[in-house]
């Protein structure tokens, strides 16, 4: 019942609502047509509007037009106006400065010249202009003739109250680098003061260096904390203030090293080099410390400058390292002895020889790492070719000279041969010695590609290979990245064949290996045979006394006298009771060796045993040449 009320209601909400809305419609079709009707008007009034401005334009436009060339007419004559005034005020302030100059007063001076450079400015198209501006520039150097013994006490004193004022007075007159050429005048000056007094001093030369670039990375600290007190871009104003200081020296750097290193003997030149080029290095690296949080702030192309002022000097020395190592390592070599009076002091010489030469070796990488940062890599290979060649040549002199005192080459006498096996055991050692050597040899080139690879891997870009036209790896990406410190590379720059070819070593020694053993390759070569010498000295020293032993054979007794056939008999055993003495021998000689009889010492026994006679019968059945041999030896017709 609930549910059919409610439904009743809603019927008639429904038809309610139906019934008024069709009572509005033609009301709202009405306001609709009016709205329209309204638009419509709206729209020709607004063309209406359009037409009227059209012409409003059309009828004003010649009236702009003249108003436009009033204005420009008004500027003119301001223009005019204006110059006018600055031409009286010029005119005033050149009658007026007389009298400031008078003062004395370098601000105030600074003050009027400012207003007439104003001045001048807006006279720029009168016909004294260029007169006008040679009378300022006159001006301009009577002020800083005024202000110039202020300013170097100011720069000399340290002030900064002075030192900002004058900064202020040279920036408004447009002279702000004649200012700055004060500045690096004053502390120029000192520091080469520093530099003329360690020159004459007697102090060594690398402590001379070393206090002198002291004295620059003290100034260094010291100018760039104050500068930037007093100047904008302190760090380059400091730059170029080391840049000058090192292009004024006198004696310069070139000058003086070369100079230090004449006077050096040959012995002694690499190492003065060597400590003077550290004294530099450590400079370098303290300033590129001091350098490198104002990096990105820097004129990259004067920090480079500077870079070069420091390490240029070196070029030419380091471009001939490869010379200078070589002279020092044969100089080094042939002051160690190896031939000796005595035959043990020899082999013992020898022995004692091989850790001396590998010394040097070791000594001459290190050398070569801390001098070029193994740039001379190159150079360092031939110097350590040429030790090896002479130390070669010297062990293979001493070994001929140890055969002479062995008597080795001697033909041998029909002196009594006394038994010495003193040379024998000398050989065995000399080949321990030789076996060594090629031990060490091998474990040093090991090393040596090691530290040649590792050192030289921040040239050598992953993209190089052989055949690639770029040189080495591109300096740093972006400007901010860059350091000149660590670009600077005095072979690319002094040598750029040579770079290509240090390269290609390492480019070399990456692809097949450090352990490929091919740096020394000849070398070791070298050492081998000396190894084949020294085996054939020991062989030669065990079978001399057997070949004296079989030359005397044919001249003894036993063999020369007419009865001596009776005593050897074919009854005789094999071995007698009573062997004689050159049997008894070679006997021991073979035990000694460890050697058993064999079959062609029984036949040499059987042809030393034979009557003179019956030596062709016993011959028949043997190697002709063994045969023809025992015989000769015992002299006899066969």
């Amino acid at each position: 019942m609930k549910l059919q009320l409610f439904i009743q209601e809603v019927n008639n909400a429904i038809e309610e609502t139906s019934h008024q809305a069709l009572q509005n419609m033609p009301r709202a079709l009405r306001d609709v047509e009016a709205l329209k009707q309204e638009a419509s008007f709206l729209k020709d009034q607004m063309i209406l509007v359009k037409e009227d401005i059209r012409k409003f334009e059309q009828e004003t436009a010649q009236s702009m037009q003249v108003l436009v060339e009033i204005d420009e007419v008004k500027s003119r004559m301001q223009a005019a106006a204006d110059a006018l005034q600055e031409a009286d005020k010029w005119s005033t302030l050149s009658a007026d400065i007389e009298e400031t100059f008078k003062t004395q007063d370098v601000a105030t001076i600074s003050a009027k010249l400012t207003s007439m450079q104003s001045s001048l400015a807006m006279l720029a198209d009168t016909p004294d202009y260029s007169e006008k501006c040679v009378h300022l520039e006159a001006l301009k150097n009577r002020l800083e003739a005024l202000a110039s013994p202020q300013i170097v006490a100011a720069f000399n004193s340290q002030s900064v109250e002075q030192a900002k004022l004058f900064v202020k007075v040279f920036v408004e007159i447009d002279r702000r680098p004649q200012l700055l050429t004060y500045y690096y005048k004053c502390h120029k000056g000192q520091l080469l003061c520093v530099w003329q007094e360690l020159a004459q001093s007697e102090t060594r030369l690398e402590h001379q260096l070393t206090e002198f670039y002291d004295t620059l990375l003290a100034t260094w600290h010291t100018q760039l904390q104050w500068t930037n007190q007093v100047f904008q871009n302190a760090s380059e104003i400091v730059t170029v203030l080391q840049i000058q200081t090192l292009s004024a020296l006198v004696p310069s750097v070139p000058v003086y090293l070369s100079t230090a290193l004449e006077r050096a003997s040959s012995e002694d030149k690499l190492s003065l080099l060597l400590d003077l080029h550290a004294s530099t290095t450590h400079f370098a690296k303290s300033l590129e410390a001091a350098m490198l949080p104002h990096l990105g702030e820097m004129n990259l192309l004067k920090v480079t400058e500077l870079v070069t002022a420091v390490a240029e000097p070196y070029q030419p020395y380091l471009l001939q390292y490869g010379e200078l190592e070589e002279v020092f390592l044969l100089i080094q070599i042939s002051a160690v002895p190896l031939e000796r009076g005595e035959l043990l002091d020899c082999v013992q010489e020898l022995s004692q020889s091989v850790s001396k030469l590998f010394s040097l070796a070791s000594g001459a990488v290190d050398r070569c790492l801390k001098l070029t940062d193994g740039l001379g890599a190159c150079g360092l290979l031939k110097a350590l070719k040429a030790l090896f060649s002479k130390y070669v040549s010297d062990f293979s002199t001493t070994l001929q000279s140890i055969r002479k005192k062995c008597r080795l080459q001697d033909t041998p006498s029909a002196s009594l041969f006394q038994e010495d096996w003193t040379a024998f055991q000398s050989c065995v050692r000399i080949i321990a010695t030789c076996g060594e050597l090629l031990r060490q040899c091998g474990d040093f080139e090991q090393q040596l590609s090691n530290r040649l690879l590792t050192s030289g891997s921040k040239y050598l870009s992953d993209a190089y290979s052989p055949r690639s036209l770029g040189a080495g790896p591109e300096p740093g990406g972006k400007v901010g990245a860059r350091n000149p410190w660590q670009e600077y590379n005095y072979l690319q720059r002094g040598n750029p064949s040579l770079y290509g070819s240090l390269l290609d070593l390492l480019y070399t020694l990456k692809e097949k290996g450090t352990g490929n053993k091919q740096l020394l390759g000849e070398q070791r070569g070298a050492l081998t045979r000396l190894n084949q010498q020294a085996y054939q000295l020991a062989f030669d020293s065990v079978f001399l006394p057997i070949q004296r032993q079989l030359h005397l054979v044919p001249k003894m007794e036993a063999w020369s006298s007419g009865s001596a056939g009776e005593t050897m008999t074919d009854d005789l055993p094999t071995f007698s009771l009573s062997p004689l003495e050159y049997i008894n021998y070679l006997s021991n000689v073979m035990d000694a060796l460890g050697l058993q009889p064999s079959r062609a010492l029984q036949q040499v026994s059987s042809l030393l045993r034979a009557k003179p006679e019956e030596v062709r019968q016993a011959a028949k059945g043997l190697p002709r040449r063994l045969s023809s041999a025992v015989i000769a030896m015992r002299c006899l017709d066969y």
